[in-house]
């Protein structure tokens, strides 16, 4: 999946490309490819800087936060990033960062791992609490059945037992 600079010679060039769900080696991540995956971009080179202005879309699947089921998150994430040669990163250290400098990714070789650059947008869209729906019940402390199929009659009784000198005087 890496993307050859040198064989753009033009101003702008289309990409337009699919990846199986089994070309990215995902294992032991929270989350796993379920469908193929979509590559669509353009190519603005000019002299060494080159842009990618395009989109990245399939459809990943999560497991609940809550009730452990596993969900489907559908991935469309746009996306513009400016590439240069990892040697104007070396001579940039000299200098502080710039807001500028944020946006910037840096290439060695004359390629650029679109891998990397699909991986990255999978992380971005993965929810931080990944959630099956938002009124999804969970499991039950007590004996483990998923609310949202089952309900049971167990009573979660938590006390605090910082509190439990006060239940005794209480009592």
């Amino acid at each position: 999946m890496l993307l050859d600079l040198s064989r753009f010679r033009g101003d702008t060039d289309r990409l337009d490309r699919r990846y199986d769900a089994a070309a990215f080696a995902l294992a032991g991540e929270e989350f796993r490819l379920v469908a193929p995956v979509t590559f669509v971009a353009d190519v603005h080179k000019d002299a060494r800087k080159v842009r990618l202005v395009g989109r990245v879309a399939t459809t990943l699947e999560c497991d609940c936060g809550r009730c452990l089921e596993p969900f489907t998150v559908p991935v469309d994430a746009s996306f513009d990033l400016m590439f240069l040669p990892v040697e104007t990163y070396v001579g940039a250290l000299a200098g502080e960062v710039q807001e500028d400098d944020l946006g910037v990714t840096y290439y060695r070789d004359e390629t650029i791992d679109l891998g990397g650059l699909m991986r990255e947008q999978f992380f971005l869209t993965v929810p931080m609490k990944p959630l099956c729906r938002s009124d999804c019940q969970g499991l039950c402390p007590v004996c483990g059945v998923n609310r949202n199929r089952e309900t049971c009659a167990c009573r979660a009784e938590w006390v605090d037992p910082r509190l439990e000198p006060l239940r005794k005087l209480k009592g």
